[in-house]
């Protein structure tokens, strides 16, 4: 029996790695893109809560590109912390900043798409552009950003940054996110016009106006904790152009300090991406243990053709693996030897947070908690 998994395993990562090679393939470099100066005007919207520590760098970053004309709406989502003083410090400094202050949060939104919601509507640019508070932007990121999107008469671009990090944990810890998530949402089928299948990334969502309205903007996903991906997934449902692009050398950000903020920090998102179903994290933790950590657990029992067939799979996974997290990080490649620990840390990180949601009775972020029930029926 341990054979025929260790087989089928082998067999399936196998073909994702061929999938994967096409599909890196199809990624382009921002810092490839000869920049564009001027091509109307964009409104990069940002929303922020108790974002004290990274709000200014992230801003100060931006304000220092090359491309003009750029507006800043800036939206201080009910921040207890000094986020509404910096920003209108900043908006003192520099007159393309307008700074929104968020009171109280309307029934049925979650804080985040409800401050990026009402940013856009006082956006006057040719272009939006939505972006995470801790983002890190060289100059000329927005420029070719600009470029790229009109050459390719875009409705959408999304671009994937620099994930820091400063321990070697952590480091396993985030590629071995970027390689799960790769292989379960296959990032690159975005850039085919015929697919289906849409990408988002909260450090860099720029959008056509138009485009933003025909998906009925973020109050169509206004309760989606994900709202970053699910912007995404909206514009190839309404059959609209998008591309995703890296930018691993111009956009970076320190996704979490530590390895418990980003294990804590898959409880916002990890059980929405499994639809809020205990039996898909029941499915997507028994598919991970088998497809990815028995091949390694099998190296310490398993003899002859078995044992064989287990460094088969580990050879085929990591054939996909290597490749996938080069390609979307700066990170050297020896955290592959800790990927059955990885590996673990992640099925964790998803119990928890699906066991954390069913106690608390919903998700908790920021300070707010969103009852589970009210996030199922946004979903259906």
């Amino acid at each position: 029996m341990l054979f025929i998994l260790l087989s089928i395993t082998a067999a399936f990562w196998m073909l994702v790695a061929l999938d994967t090679y096409r599909g890196l393939r199809e990624l382009p470099a921002l810092e490839s893109e000869p920049p564009l100066t001027s091509g109307g005007k964009v409104s990069v919207i940002i929303a922020a809560r108790n974002e004290e520590d990274t709000i200014e760098k992230s801003v100060l970053s931006q304000l220092n590109t090359t491309y003009d004309p750029v507006e800043w709406i800036l939206v201080n989502d009910r921040s207890t912390d000094r986020t509404g003083e910096i920003m209108e410090n900043l908006a003192l400094k520099d007159r393309r900043i307008q700074v929104i202050h968020i009171s109280s949060l309307p029934a049925g939104w979650l804080g985040k798409n409800h401050a990026l919601h009402t940013g856009a509507k006082r956006a006057s640019g040719d272009l939006l552009l939505f972006t995470d508070a801790d983002i890190q932007y060289e100059p000329d990121l927005l420029a070719k950003a600009v470029a790229y999107f009109k050459r390719m008469k875009l409705d959408h671009l999304t671009v994937s940054p620099d994930l820091q990090a400063n321990s070697f944990l952590l480091q396993g810890f985030i590629a071995f996110f970027l390689f799960g998530f790769s292989y379960y949402k296959r990032p690159w089928s975005a850039n085919r016009d015929h697919s289906k299948s849409g990408m988002g990334i909260g450090a860099f969502n720029m959008i056509s106006p138009d485009a933003y309205a025909k998906i009925g903007g973020h109050k169509a996903i206004r309760s989606r904790p994900d709202d970053d991906l699910q912007l995404g997934m909206q514009i190839k449902r309404k059959r609209l152009r998008q591309r995703m692009a890296t930018a691993r050398k111009m956009l970076r950000v320190e996704w979490y300090p530590s390895l418990q903020e980003a294990i804590k920090g898959l409880e916002k998102n990890a059980f929405a991406g499994l639809h809020y179903s205990y039996l898909f994290v029941f499915a997507a933790m028994t598919g991970v243990f088998i497809s990815q950590l028995l091949p390694f657990v099998a190296l310490f029992f398993a003899e002859g053709s078995t044992l064989l067939m287990s460094w088969i799979a580990i050879g085929a996974i990591m054939s996909v693996y290597i490749p996938l997290t080069a390609r979307l990080t700066n990170f050297n490649g020896w955290h592959a030897l800790i990927f059955p620990v990885s590996v673990s840390l992640f099925i964790y990180a998803i119990l928890r947070a699906a066991v954390l949601t069913a106690v608390r009775g919903g998700v908790q972020w920021r300070g707010t908690l969103y009852p589970l029930k009210e996030l199922k029926k946004r979903t259906r």
